[in-house]
């Protein structure tokens, strides 16, 4: 049901205006009925430069007709809300208890603090490092109602008062439509304001503390810095200790490349090693030793792990130091190292070695990823396939060789760019075909870049085959076995391919696509 407001102002009457903006936009579920002052405030142009109701209710007589005046115009607009946006006169009891629980307004800092006249000032002076704006229900004590949501900002070295004060102008707008959101389901509660906001809440704080000023970003003329989650206690590339020979400090693309290295390297249970280069697994194995991982993961495609960031989910000893120093790498990963391991690495002077500690401690549980405007934020992918969530669509089964390779390339192929096309064999990859804008040049590109045998090779792909195509190119090159999520209109058409070149296939029901 679309949330009806009244906004009552008494200057600009921003805050409110923005609500009316967002909801044209579709950002926010309201409709903004009328606009309120008891002066000729900009507000009231403003709104009628937006085709808006408008009411001027200056104040003739006694407060109490006044107010009878207001509560008329706020019947009249049907508002389930009022919202007060620097509305100058305070509203008597009587008005608060007609619109009780109904009745909200702003404040610019983050009460109960800086409940003053002056917050900007006040916040300053205080030396506090983050102010904000507030939004809460109103009561017949100025500023100390159930508080409905809160914007926080950040108080900068520079700052003067009117500096600050444009910031969480911003700010309160940003809480108001947060607010609105909110309030058709909240309560009060003991004087708290009550509200169950699901999965995902309606706002969203997070401080972090920088950990270092980078060299560059992405590209030299970008400037860039490492922040750190101080709550977070499990293994990361931030918190790691740095424990190469020191020649030269992680980049920015070092610590992007080096984290998801570590995660598809943590999807393991057998000594695992995974090299990456530009955030995509290059080659991935599992063995007895971390060792002879190393030494297959690498020839999967040892062209492209030139430059490449390795990781391990077991202590490097010197053997695997060994191997790993013969060509050109940027970055080692492990939870630990042997001394002699590390004597061998230091050899390397420019290349950074991360000892993370152990792996199996905490994990972030969402991912984030910042557009325009905003941020993205979802669940950490975790989706894991056994065989038992494998459904053979195929007439011929897949042999128990290739049911393994099925399950190692699926949770390959979770950690490649979309569309991706894994190739494996029950626990190295043999190809790896990322970032394709066509699934069947993914296909294409796994089985050009592959450095090892194809033939008997097992295909996993991070969605559904959309034509045969596919089919028809990975039979060409020798591939025995196929897993993929399923779900195409054309299903029953890329199952026939597979059975015209004896190919067993399985779906998942589930995709894994990463961007």
């Amino acid at each position: 049901m679309t949330l009806r407001i009244a906004g009552l102002s008494s200057g600009k009457g921003d805050a409110v205006l923005s609500l009316h903006d967002r909801s044209e936009r579709g950002a926010v579920d309201a409709e903004l009925g009328v606009v309120i002052s008891d002066r000729k405030a900009p507000a009231l142009e403003a709104a009628e430069g937006r085709g808006l109701d408008t009411e001027c209710i200056q104040r003739e007589g006694d407060k109490r007709g006044h107010e009878k005046r207001i509560a008329e115009a706020v019947r009249e607009a049907d508002a389930d809300l009022v919202a007060l946006d620097g509305y100058m006169p305070i509203l008597s009891d009587g008005f608060l208890e007609e619109f009780a629980g109904s009745v909200v307004s702003s404040h610019p800092s983050l009460l109960p603090s800086f409940n003053t006249t002056d917050p900007w000032n006040a916040a300053l002076e205080a030396g506090v490092e983050v102010t904000g704006a507030t939004v809460h229900f109103v009561t017949d004590e100025i500023g100390e109602g159930p508080v409905l949501a809160q914007e926080p900002v950040r108080v900068r070295p520079g700052d003067d008062r009117e500096s600050l004060r444009e910031r969480v102008r911003r700010a309160e707008v940003s809480a108001y439509t947060r607010a609105v959101r909110l309030f058709p389901d909240a309560r009060i509660e003991d004087g708290r304001a009550v509200y169950d906001e699901g999965t995902f809440g309606e706002g969203r704080v997070e401080a972090f503390d920088k950990a270092a000023s980078l060299r560059y970003g992405e590209n030299p003329h970008q400037d860039a810095a490492v922040y750190r989650d101080g709550g977070f206690e499990g293994a990361s590339v931030v918190d790691a200790e740095e424990v190469g020979a020191g020649g030269k400090g992680m980049s920015f693309n070092n610590y992007n490349d080096a984290d998801a290295a570590l995660a598809a390297v943590r999807e393991f249970e057998e000594p695992a090693a995974v090299v990456v280069k530009h955030t995509n697994p290059c080659g991935v194995a599992t063995a007895e030793t971390v060792s002879e991982a190393y030494d297959r993961a690498l020839a999967t495609d040892e062209m492209s792990a030139f430059g490449g960031i390795v990781a391990l989910n077991r202590r490097c000893d010197e053997e695997t130091a060994e191997e790993i120093t013969e060509s050109f790498k940027e970055v080692v990963v492990a939870p630990s190292f042997t001394e002699d391991a590390l004597e061998t690495l230091h050899e390397k002077e420019s290349l950074r070695v991360l000892r993370t500690g152990d792996l199996d401690g905490e994990r972030d549980g969402w991912t984030v990823k910042d557009i325009e405007g905003g941020v993205l934020v979802q669940e950490r992918d975790g989706l894991g396939v056994t065989d038992g969530d494998l459904d053979v669509v195929t007439e011929r089964e897949p042999t128990e060789e290739e049911v393994r390779g099925m399950v190692f390339g699926y949770t390959v192929v979770k950690h490649v760019k979309s569309n991706a096309i894994v190739l494996a064999r029950e626990n190295e990859t043999v190809g790896v075909g990322a970032g394709q804008m066509s699934r069947v040049d993914a296909v294409r590109l796994a089985c050009d870049k592959a450095e090892k045998e194809i033939d008997g090779s097992v295909l996993a792909s991070d969605a559904f085959f959309p034509f045969r195509d596919n089919i028809d190119l990975a039979a060409e090159n020798g591939v025995r076995a196929i897993v993929q999520p399923g779900g195409s209109k054309r299903d029953d058409e890329v199952i026939e391919a597979c059975n015209e070149h004896g190919i067993a296939m399985a779906f998942t029901g589930a995709r894994c696509f990463k961007h």
